[in-house]
């Protein structure tokens, strides 16, 4: 696996295993989605749909390698997902990305040591049809660099040829949504019960690949 900008070969695989959790609604990062959508409805007396019409932020934690939790494994919990965050983002207009239909805010904290705090690494954009993470890496913060990382779903391996055209076409508005190949149909168990999830065991091994553009 390529090494790119700030994250190392264990990172990019929390990446990746971080991506399998939000695609799938019936995972726990999924359930919790739901949860909080239909709680924040129910208090403004709005009607429920599906929460992945409205923005949500989701926060990715990329722990360190040798970080250990008291109630559970560090792979269990990666498996699980218990490493994002998702919530409603209740003003969309706030944020610094002008985010579409179908697409939602990311974050990305990186613990550096064992017991450290997090630190902010990246942020971005989920692309839900398209199951990617398209995002700003934080090279130096002083500087203002950065590094544009795309995070392809590991388990999809049938992407239409065009879909970067079709990713930036998105991203600057000038396709909808709905206008995406749907691919994440494939990693999801609300639309596909055929699907297994990985676990974080076969992700790592894997070391799937990360494309850069």
């Amino acid at each position: 696996m390529q090494v790119l900008g700030a994250f190392n070969k264990f990172e990019q695989c929390v990446l990746n295993m971080s991506l399998i959790n939000i695609c799938d609604s019936e995972s726990y990062v999924g359930q919790e989605m739901r949860r909080q959508y239909n709680a924040w409805k129910q208090a403004t007396d709005e009607t429920v749909y599906t929460p992945w019409l409205d923005v949500h932020q989701f926060t990715i934690y990329l722990p360190h390698p040798y970080q250990e939790y008291e109630d559970v494994t560090l792979e269990e919990g990666l498996t699980r997902g218990y490493n994002v965050e998702v919530k409603p983002v209740q003003e969309p207009s706030e944020l610094f990305y002008n985010i579409h239909e179908g697409g939602h805010f990311v974050i990305v904290l990186k613990q550096k040591r064992v017991n450290g705090d997090f630190a902010i690494a990246a942020t971005g954009i989920f692309v839900r049809s398209l199951g990617i993470l398209s995002l700003d890496v934080i090279i130096d913060p002083d500087k203002g660099e950065y590094q544009s990382l795309v995070v392809k779903h590991p388990i999809i391996r049938d992407y239409p040829q065009d879909w970067e055209t079709k990713l930036r076409m998105f991203l600057r508005g000038e396709i909808r949504g709905e206008e995406l190949p749907r691919v994440v149909g494939y990693v999801d168990r609300g639309l596909n019960r055929d699907y297994r999830p990985p676990a974080w065991g076969e992700v790592y091994l894997a070391a799937s690949s990360f494309t850069g553009f």
